[in-house]
């Protein structure tokens, strides 16, 4: 065999190995740092942005029309963060939104969008959390919410796997349900006897930056914008016409998001009923 025959078999052999699996410390990282964001509300911010030396060590404040939660440390810290909680009571938190003793963790934790993260996903979001610096970091703040928090989430979650990725759209559902929340956001509390309005914006947020209201993401908002318009608006918040779009959306997170994943996040929006 000559040698240009013997460089084509190799190459063809190298095209037909198996891609090699992401770690699940890798995965962990990328849900937790990407597409779920924790540090968007787990980092407290300072004049000039995110403080880099209490990353993930809570303290950051959240004001809404009917509650005022000042976020906990997730760092492993024995003494002021998850340092002593099992593996199970951190994905008891994250899942049902229950802490170790008991009580209910309130909103904006998003337990009951995360009830439906894969197991797969909820373990190598543990494994990272508990591979982060640890940051002591006392917090005597309290959390206060005018409406009674209830008695819980729902029954305990048993197991859930995640849509194949080879279905684009049931899995850019995924994505932009329990990893980015993307419908969270994005869609108004219904109205009494209503149906919700998924994706159909309109919910408000208050903060430093003043009011903003979350867009509407179905074919009627989203219909004359090309997949490229949507990927920066979703990576950079910068919107088709040039504007700077205002948080709470994670851009900075958001702006690693893969490639594949974004395009079935983008062909899960195109999939949405058109809401005006």
């Amino acid at each position: 065999m000559g040698q240009f025959s013997v460089a084509i078999a190799i190459l063809l052999v190298l095209c037909a190995a198996p891609v090699r699996a992401e770690s699940q410390l890798d995965r962990g990282r990328y849900l937790v740092e990407t597409l779920a964001g924790c540090g968007n509300c787990h980092t407290p911010r300072g004049p000039t942005g995110p403080l880099k030396d209490k990353k993930f060590a809570g303290g950051e404040i959240i004001k809404h029309a009917d509650f005022t939660v000042v976020t906990p440390n997730i760092t492993p810290d024995p003494r002021t963060g998850i340092g002593n909680w099992s593996d199970d009571q951190i994905a008891l938190a994250i899942r049902e939104g229950r802490r170790p003793d008991g009580r209910l963790l309130g909103p904006a934790m998003p337990s009951r969008s995360y009830r439906s993260l894969a197991d797969e996903d909820v373990k190598a979001i543990v494994a990272y959390l508990r591979s982060v610096p640890p940051v002591d970091n006392p917090i005597t703040a309290e959390s206060h919410y005018d409406k009674p928090l209830p008695v819980s989430r729902g029954p305990p979650v048993e197991h859930v796997d995640a849509p194949p990725k080879e279905d684009k759209i049931a899995y850019g559902q995924y994505l932009a349900g329990p990893l980015a929340r993307c419908m969270d956001c994005h869609t108004e509390p219904p109205r009494p006897g209503e149906a919700a309005r998924l994706g159909a914006g309109g919910k408000e947020f208050h903060g430093p930056w003043g009011i903003s209201v979350s867009a509407n993401l179905t074919p009627s908002g989203l219909g004359d914008w090309s997949d490229a318009e949507i990927e920066q608006a979703i990576r950079s918040g910068i919107s088709r016409d040039g504007r700077k779009l205002f948080p709470p959306m994670p851009f900075a997170a958001y702006k690693n998001i893969a490639d594949d994943d974004m395009a079935a996040l983008i062909a899960y929006l195109r999939s949405l009923p058109a809401i005006e």
